[in-house]
């Protein structure tokens, strides 16, 4: 039995507000396509053939940065695949965006205007104080249902995800069924061999919280990217700082240091970490560094090492399940993708149960010729991913 309702219990014939993430990498000002797009089709798909009326939200970027930009290139990429148009206003509350939801018919799919582009959708606050904004009062009194099918952002208290569950009925997408499912196959499942954990990416606040919660189900966390710097700065070691004009580092470590130190200090016998890491020389080429060599951070660090990535091979191997939540570098870049690369094709050669959580870490599947069924090159177990 489900936790929660999904798009299967929805009733017949209902004009439906639906959450998506979106989020994609602008180049040239222009959304480029992924995988966000490709899963949550399904949710947008089955909803439009039932012929509910389905209007979409999303965000793109953040206000000051270089990705924060309209979603009118979103629509077109999206109804691609979906089969279907996806017509597109600019605007989210307003009398441009009410005509338009007023006007669709059985079947139709409404995307409206960026979220954060509206009053109400941030900052952060309560449920009810985001249920309470003119954003969500005014766009739910025109729907029968939500549904949430953004996973990979439900853990942001913004009106689009916190405040519609107050107003209207709420339900669960297929992306965020099949993500709540994995994502808590870690503490619900039994396993007869050892569970790992391979932690990186750059939010280290959310790394550490998992590792917190689940330290009585994982057996060992393998660690990377931002995460792992910061465990190796409490365990001593000179890393973990922003160099070159970076803000990965400093900020992260004065808000966690003490949860950090007792986690290392509490639990460092399930924790692994890196024994050398790889930057890039002057001339442009990756290099290594072993950990106990680095007196001072001078460099950039991209990816752990082959040492290290050698060294956590054979635990992966050794599992009945692995789970992944970060890449250990910096992927998108040939030269560090080793790291990253070098665990999944692990995964894909090991019969385990296992799920690549991040968007970003999933995509590396795609960019480095693997799927969702296994390496390219060897026909073994699914590498099951989702995309938190």
């Amino acid at each position: 039995m489900s936790a929660f309702d999904t798009i299967d219990d929805l009733p017949t014939d209902r004009r439906v507000l639906v959450r998506l993430d979106l989020n994609s990498p602008v180049e040239d000002c222009e959304p480029q396509d992924n995988r966000r797009f490709e899963r949550h089709a399904r949710t947008v798909r089955e909803l439009a053939e039932a012929g509910h009326r389905v209007v979409l939200t999303a965000h793109q970027g953040r206000p000051g940065r270089d990705d924060f930009t309209s979603l009118s290139g979103h629509a077109a990429i999206l109804a691609g695949h979906v089969g279907r148009e996806v017509n597109f206003v600019a605007d989210t509350y307003g009398d441009e965006a009410l005509a338009a939801i007023d006007a669709l018919g059985a079947g139709e799919i409404l995307l409206l205007e960026n979220t954060r582009m509206c009053d109400g959708e941030l900052p952060e606050e309560s449920p009810e104080e985001k249920a309470a904004t003119e954003f969500v009062e005014t766009l739910a009194p025109r729907f029968d249902a939500y549904v949430n099918d953004a996973y990979s952002a439900a853990h942001r208290k913004h009106a689009s995800l916190v405040g519609f569950p107050l107003a209207l009925p709420s339900y669960a997408g297929r992306v965020m069924e099949t993500e709540y499912e994995a994502n808590t196959a870690i503490a619900t499942r039994e396993f007869d061999g050892p569970v790992t954990m391979v932690v990186g990416g750059t939010k280290a606040t959310d790394v550490i919280g998992v590792m917190d919660a689940l330290d009585g189900t994982v057996d060992r966390f393998l660690l990377g990217g931002v995460a792992g710097e910061l465990f190796l700065r409490a365990a001593g070691h000179s890393v973990g700082h922003d160099v070159g004009g970076t803000e990965l580092f400093d900020e992260q470590w004065k808000a966690n240091r003490e949860l950090i130190e007792s986690v290392l200090d509490e639990r460092g016998d399930t924790i692994r970490l890196a024994s050398d890491l790889a930057y890039e020389d002057p001339d442009g080429d990756r290099a290594e560094v072993a950990v106990d060599d680095i007196d001072e951070k001078t460099a950039e660090y991209l990816d752990v090492g082959s040492e290290t990535v050698a060294g956590y091979e054979p635990f992966v191997r050794e599992s009945d399940a692995v789970f992944v939540k970060g890449a250990l570098g910096v992927f998108e870049d040939e030269r560090f993708a080793d790291g990253t690369v070098g665990v999944l094709e692990a995964i894909a050669e090991t019969d385990c149960f296992s799920v690549v959580g991040g968007g970003d870490t999933s995509r590396a599947i795609e960019m480095y010729g693997m799927s969702e069924t296994g390496s390219i090159t060897s026909p073994s177990p699914a590498v099951r991913t989702s995309g938190r």
